[in-house]
């Protein structure tokens, strides 16, 4: 990835002004900046937002945006889901070049103008609370109904009928969540931030973590009470929903920041909640500042590790072959990719890497109106999928590598990077 952001750029989201909800001057900006995509298209092979952006272009009146649809606009908002790759490894216009070109901030701003003034559906506010999904479907028997309707062809084509998710998308399992004291070690220097996934869909994610931490002897403890990061809020543009789950996790979260320990997040979006967005929407609150410098992803972690202290390097047995995925919110914490160099430890193990975009990201991958695009979007990533020779497959981000190998078939075959290290190791 090729970075052409300036990370001292302030991207702070003034999200508390009143002019950041005046919509003639969000129309202005995203006019401006719209007809900046559109002389450039650099970005058109990135998500759908972009393609949709200039077909809409091309096929107006004039070919140009003075005859582009404002409604057109806010179909452009909705398509983005904030990967941030656009500003992060495409644009050539972003701060600090004069054109000032932020796209995802706009987009963002255009979805909490949407947000304040529409609410969203039913549907997308229970989507963007997945802890409180995972509670109610996590209790054991609920669990095994879920997950049982969830592979039936007819109650999935119902439940696309009704509810608007579709039928193709690879929806996870529920798990009922694991003890959170039991897994603890103490007070270690690491804080592990579970995340809903960690705790309702794949709580042995957590597990493994825990046991490559121990077999490295890093002493590790689980927070004790979580909410959701956020994100799935964010995305909405419901920045007060952000804000109040926020100050549910930041107590906790700071005082281990505080003494200098690790927070580690086994989800990318998670730990880049909590290093950019809440830093940016708080960007005067100090304790907000201090766990965004303490989160990390769990393999960077680890390799800063073995260029410090150092890992076991005692390995049990070899990875063979493995076909590593990079998400797009792992390629824009900016710390390069990590994953595969922790994994190419284990003895006669080598990683392939795809860093095209799954097109999931969560809520926008099982919605019924965005399921094409979102399997369009992952076309590129599925091909280098099929075309490898891969023992194992793996990327950071869970969903991502479900929706990679969903497009083969061969969802139920992805194993997250910690417990493919954890088999490595063989403890």
């Amino acid at each position: 990835m090729t970075e052409t952001a300036n990370s001292a750029v302030d991207r702070s989201i003034d999200w508390r002004s009143p002019e950041y909800y005046d919509e003639s001057a969000l129309l202005a900006e995203m006019e401006r900046v719209f007809d900046i995509c559109h002389g450039c298209r650099r970005c058109f092979n990135l998500c759908h937002s972009f393609p949709l952006l200039f077909d809409a272009i091309d096929e107006s009146d004039s070919g140009e945006l003075d005859t582009t649809p404002k409604t057109v606009y806010w179909e452009v908002a909705e398509q983005c889901y904030l990967c941030d790759m656009c500003y992060r490894a495409k644009c050539p216009y972003v701060p600090p070049h004069p054109f000032m070109v932020d796209f995802p901030r706009l987009m963002l701003r255009a979805k909490a103008q949407s947000w304040r003034k529409n609410g969203a559906r039913l549907r997308d506010r229970v989507l963007a609370s997945p802890r409180t999904v995972g509670r109610l479907a996590g209790i054991p028997v609920v669990a095994q109904a879920v997950n049982a309707l969830n592979r039936n062809a007819a109650a999935r084509a119902a439940l696309e009928n009704v509810a608007g998710i579709s039928r193709r998308a690879p929806l996870p399992e529920y798990r009922k969540a694991r003890g959170r004291r039991s897994r603890s070690r103490a007070e270690g220097e690491v804080l592990v931030f579970a995340t809903c996934y960690g705790d309702y869909n794949s709580p042995e994610i957590v597990d493994d973590l825990f046991a490559v931490l121990a077999h490295n002897g890093i002493g590790a403890t689980m927070m004790q009470s979580e909410a959701c990061c956020g994100m799935p809020k964010l995305e909405l543009g419901d920045f007060d929903g952000v804000e109040a789950l926020m100050r549910k996790n930041l107590p906790a979260l700071a005082a281990h920041a505080r003494s200098g320990g690790a927070i580690l997040a086994p989800v990318p979006s998670c730990a880049l909640m909590f290093q950019q967005e809440l830093p940016e929407m708080f960007p005067d609150d100090e304790d907000v500042k201090l766990v965004g410098e303490a989160v990390r992803d769990p393999m960077h972690y680890l390799w800063l590790r073995s260029r410090a202290e150092g890992l076991n390097t005692e390995f049990a047995n070899s990875l063979g072959k493995v076909m590593y995925h990079a998400p797009c919110h792992t390629q824009v914490q900016n710390f390069g990719l990590k994953t595969p160099d922790v994994l190419k430890l284990a003895p006669d193990t080598t990683v392939d890497t795809i860093e095209r975009c799954s097109g999931f990201d969560g809520v926008y991958g099982v919605r019924a109106e965005s399921r094409d695009a979102s399997e369009k979007i992952a076309r590129a990533a599925v091909r280098s999928a099929k075309e490898g020779e891969w023992d194992h497959f793996t990327s950071d981000c869970p969903l991502a590598g479900r929706q990679i190998l969903n497009g083969l078939n061969r969802a139920a075959d992805y194993r997250h990077p910690v417990s493919l290290l954890r088999q490595a190791y063989g403890c």
